[in-house]
């Protein structure tokens, strides 16, 4: 059964030009770019200098912090610099920079063959920390923290996250279809490790065929169980995932354990399963590669730190494209230069060729409101914004704001609704910081 909740909406989903692509691996490139943060929490210290030689699958960089997460090498070479970069947040950070050599050793990552069920739960927490998983499905918050709910917290559900509502994206939809025993195992070891009775799955009820498949999967299991759920935007946000799967309602500036529940993504799962089951490191990851502006869309398996520009080279990528967007259109962020590197969180490189600029005063329609599934009110929200007014904001819920982009695509003025929010939201936090 799945449930309601408020807002959202029907979109444009153009998922057609890569939902029947399989995944392909790209070739690995002759130079990666790994970032020293491509995760929610501390800057890792590199633990390599310019000059050294380092193997597919070697810790690079790390951090004491409990809220951080470990950086592998994803292919061998020699360190030829650690300098500040750029990355597809907007950020610049320290990034350690390899260039390959000619052997490339990356099938012998694969070298432990462990049964998870025999592992202790603080076991399975090391690996997945070492393995530096976070989540996939773009906020890339430390997965090991995920697994470790503060002492007195109890823990009766584990969801999946396989609605992968954004428009274009199709990496985890081709995943479910591709790697479901994977995807199953992944949640079968994040339920032992939080102590949950049940496992869920939502996928959006656009991806039948990964429905079935994992539903012929889960009929083994007892504890497991695939809900199909009604194709509207944003159902793969943490809050409205839950609300829908078991009608609970996360309570204003709580986290999902608040209520019982840990989410992770399906691709999460996946890496999950190839650490713990495998001893392979999170060196890659799967994206879609689509857009009226991309010759040849794809669903590729990429090295993490592989260039834009080195993938959409192989793609192809038209000369009348406007704008390259890192995730998805409604939530990723436009680049300004293609010489940045896939990270953890990066889930697809979306090329368009037509885009709408201009903007227009509010006229006060209150679709925004409507849409809004956070309840918010967003024309107020982004009027303050640009009146500076935060404090007034803060008042208004502004920090519940979840970015989907739904008040901006519904908003007939085409104002930059999210912008003015996210703006609004960073100048909250430097006054709190001081």
């Amino acid at each position: 059964m799945a449930f309601k909740f408020h807002g959202g909406l029907r979109i444009e989903e153009h998922k057609e030009l890569t939902e029947s692509q399989p995944i392909v691996d790209f070739p690995a490139p002759k130079r990666v770019i790994i970032p020293l943060k491509q995760h929610t929490g501390a800057v890792l210290e590199p633990l390599v200098k310019k000059g050294d030689m380092v193997k597919a699958g070697d810790k690079i960089g790390d951090s004491k912090a409990f809220v951080s997460s470990p950086v592998h090498a994803s292919i061998s070479g020699k360190i030829i610099s650690i300098e500040p970069h750029p990355i597809p947040t907007g950020e610049i950070v320290p990034s350690i920079i390899i260039e390959a050599s000619e052997d490339d050793p990356i099938e012998e990552l694969a070298t432990e063959k462990r049964q998870w069920q025999e592992l202790k739960r603080e076991e399975i927490v090391s690996i997945v920390r070492e393995a530096g998983i976070v989540g996939l499905g773009g906020a890339a918050f430390p997965t090991s923290v995920k697994l470790s709910p503060p002492e007195g917290v109890s823990i009766d559900t584990v969801i999946l996250n396989g609605a992968e509502c954004e428009p274009f994206l199709t990496c985890d939809h081709r995943l479910m279809l591709e790697n479901p025993d994977e995807v199953i195992t992944g949640l079968q070891i994040i339920m032992k490790v939080v102590g949950a009775k049940q496992g869920i799955i939502g996928i959006e009820d656009n991806k039948k065929d990964a429905i079935d498949v994992l539903t012929s999967k889960a009929n083994s299991y007892k504890d497991i169980r695939i809900v199909s759920l009604p194709t509207r935007y944003p159902q793969g946000s943490e809050k409205h995932l839950i609300k829908a799967l078991l009608n609970r309602e996360v309570p204003s500036g709580k986290l999902p354990l608040n209520v019982g529940v840990v989410v992770n993504n399906v691709q999460t799962a996946y890496s999950i399963t190839k650490a713990v089951c495998e001893g392979i490191p999170l060196i890659s990851r799967v994206i879609t590669v689509s857009g009226d502006g991309v010759e040849k869309p794809s669903n590729l398996r990429v090295r993490i730190g592989t260039q834009f520009k080195d993938i959409l080279e192989y793609t192809g990528l038209k000369q009348e494209t406007q704008k390259v967007i890192s995730g998805g259109p409604m939530t990723g962020v436009a680049q300004w230069t293609l010489e940045v590197p896939v990270i953890k969180g990066t889930s697809g490189i979306i090329a368009l060729t037509k885009i709408e600029e201009k903007t227009y005063p509010c006229l006060r329609c209150a679709k925004c409101v409507d849409t809004c599934p956070m309840g918010l009110l967003p024309l107020e929200l982004g009027n303050l914004a640009e009146q500076k007014r935060f404090e007034d904001a803060q008042r208004l819920y502004l920090l519940d704001c979840i970015e989907c982009g739904s008040c901006a695509y519904i908003c007939p003025s085409r104002r930059p609704l999210v912008h003015l929010i996210k703006f609004a939201k960073t100048e909250i936090n430097k006054r709190r910081r001081r």
